[in-house]
This record gives structure tokens, C-alpha cells and sequence, in this order.
């Protein structure tokens, strides 16, 4: 008599490191690939937007580190969902073997690609058995041992090649799995996070600072003394907390009222300039025209018609 034999359903094969450049549709503009670097594979990809894609898990464990900007970004993994907006300094890890799927928009993005031969080496030197190894599943951290690392990378990668760059990142590499079996290990205890950041209604007390001081100079001193923390460490918590800088925040303050200005009221341009703190018109123009991408002037007579219809039509209304 023949045997029954069981089928057991396929794995999906799992994606390595050099598989993943053509299972994604965004190519890396710049990578640590080809330059015969040892350790960690890290890859440098644009921003891109609306994203919608699935993998299957990976052979290796990935590290993402958002180096600037914002984004919004559904992760999708052991049947966790997880929305957040990932801004700079922000980090998750995605351990190897995770499918996953990923919904939405995406800044700047570093990906440290670690084998898992690494972590075992690593594991193995401090007397750890491959069973009281477990990478954790983390879809968002702030974690300045992954940032200046990856930052340090990152550098490396902008300079030309140079022999002494194989031991930086071979360096760099075992730092880093160092810290993921310390900090990242389901057996070790969870470290809890040292660093804050700006709790909402501190964000609301900055932007009233701001938008009532805006025909004045308003300094990080300022700023930092609302939320009672020093100058330096205001620069970081504020960049941390809503990715863009103090004073990139204060300058998108002074366009957003003098374009209310210029809809709502009949104030020549020059006046409006410097209401809203700008130091003279030419440089008021510029700044204009970077964030809202015309010039006062264009902005000012296109909402001149907008307003000239609604007269209109409020009028045969009337008649």
C-alpha cells in the first residue's frame, strides 16, 4: 500500500541582502555595496511617497534611521499595525524572518542591513547562547547609540575611498550589534528611553510665543526659556520632537501670517515684511517665495481676484 504523505505548505524564501535590491522598487542613492567594506551593508534611499508594499522576511536584520524630514508610515508586522510619522532621529528594527508590509510616505532613509552570523558572533564573545539571543520587534525608537553611528556611517559614505575606512566600519558594525544584544535583546531587560521630547502642549505654548512675538528678532534663548530647558538642549529636544529646526519652525510662523495678512488685509508688502519680522522686503521675497513657491506679489494679486469673485458674486447674490 502506498503512504500518505503530508504536504506541509512552503515557507516563503526568505530575502537576503543582495536579493532586496530588486525586490524593491527604490534603488539606494548611495550604499556601502561594492566598496569592500566588511560587517553591516547600510543604503541610503530618497524620500518617496505613497508607498504600498509587502515582503516577505528577510534573511538578515534591518535597522532604519530617518537622518531628516517627516513622513507618515504604516508598519505592518507579526500581526502588529503600527502608524506613526517618522521624523528625524527616529530608528525601528525589523528582526529577519518578519514579513511585512509598509503603507504611506517615507523621508530620507538610512537601512543597516546586520547578518545574523553578527550578532552570533557577537553573542557567542560575551557567553551568550544562541538561544538566549532573540532580536526584538521595535517599530519606533529614539536611540542615539543607532543615530550616531549610522551618522558616522553616513559620513563615511560622502568621502572618498580610503583604506582606513574598512576598520571604521568594521568598528562601527561590531558597536552597533554590541548595542542591539544590549538594548534590543528579548532576554535582556528593555532599557528605558533617557531623552524626552516636547509633550504637545508645550509645541502649542512655542507656537503663541511665536506667533506674538513675530515683528521682533526671537532667539533660541527665547524659545528654550518657554519650555525651561537651556539653548543647547532645546536645539536637539525641538528638531527631535517635530523634525525641523527651531528657526526653520519660527520662519514658517512669518510666512503663514503674512500671507493671512496679505488675503485679509490692504497692507503694502513692504509693511507686511517687516510685521511679521523679516528684515527688509528683498529678503521677505526670497524666504516667500521658498516656502509657498511665488512671490508676495504674485500671491497678493492672485488672492486680489479671489477676492474681487467673491465681491462680484455676493453682489448678483444681492441684486
Amino acid at each position: 500500500m502506498a503512504e500518505n504523505v503530508l504536504s506541509l505548505p512552503c515557507r516563503p524564501k526568505l530575502i537576503s541582502i543582495d536579493e532586496i535590491l530588486t525586490a524593491r522598487p527604490q534603488r539606494p542613492i548611495a550604499t556601502t555595496r561594492g566598496r569592500g567594506w566588511n560587517g553591516l551593508t547600510a543604503d541610503l534611499h530618497r524620500p518617496y511617497f505613497g508607498c504600498a508594499e509587502s515582503y516577505a522576511g528577510l534573511d538578515h536584520h534591518l535597522i532604519g534611521y530617518c537622518p531628516s524630514g517627516s513622513a507618515k508610515l504604516v508598519q505592518s508586522r507579526a500581526g502588529v499595525v503600527h502608524e506613526s510619522v517618522i521624523t528625524a532621529g527616529t530608528s525601528y528594527i525589523m528582526p529577519a524572518g518578519y514579513e511585512s508590509t509598509w503603507e504611506g510616505d517615507s523621508g530620507l532613509s538610512a537601512r543597516l542591513r546586520i547578518p545574523p552570523s553578527l550578532v552570533a558572533l557577537a553573542a557567542e564573545q560575551l557567553g551568550r547562547r544562541k538561544s538566549q539571543v532573540e532580536i526584538r520587534n521595535v517599530f519606533q525608537a529614539r536611540d542615539l547609540v543607532i543615530e550616531r553611528l549610522t551618522q558616522i556611517l553616513l559620513v563615511e559614505l560622502d568621502r572618498k575611498a580610503h583604506p582606513v575606512q574598512v576598520l571604521i566600519v568594521d568598528a562601527i558594525s561590531t558597536a552597533l550589534v554590541a548595542h542591539m544584544l544590549r538594548a534590543y535583546n528579548a532576554f535582556e531587560a528593555v532599557e528605558c528611553a533617557r531623552e524626552r521630547s516636547l509633550r504637545a502642549v508645550e509645541i502649542a505654548r512655542l507656537t503663541e510665543f511665536i506667533e506674538g512675538n513675530l515683528h521682533q528678532t526671537i532667539t533660541l534663548e527665547d524659545l528654550a526659556s518657554v519650555v525651561n530647558v537651556s539653548r543647547f538642549h532645546f536645539s536637539r529636544l525641538f528638531k527631535r520632537s517635530t523634525g525641523c529646526t527651531a528657526i526653520s519652525f519660527v520662519e514658517q510662523c512669518r510666512i503663514r501670517q503674512a500671507q493671512t495678512l496679505i488675503t485679509d488685509t490692504d497692507l503694502p508688502l513692504a509693511e507686511i515684511a517687516l510685521t511679521v519680522g523679516f528684515v527688509d522686503q528683498s529678503h521677505f521675497t526670497r524666504r516667500f517665495h521658498r516656502h509657498v513657491g511665488c512671490t508676495p506679489a504674485v500671491f497678493a494679486r492672485e488672492q486680489g481676484r479671489r477676492r474681487s469673485r467673491f465681491r462680484a458674486a455676493r453682489l448678483d447674490g444681492e441684486s
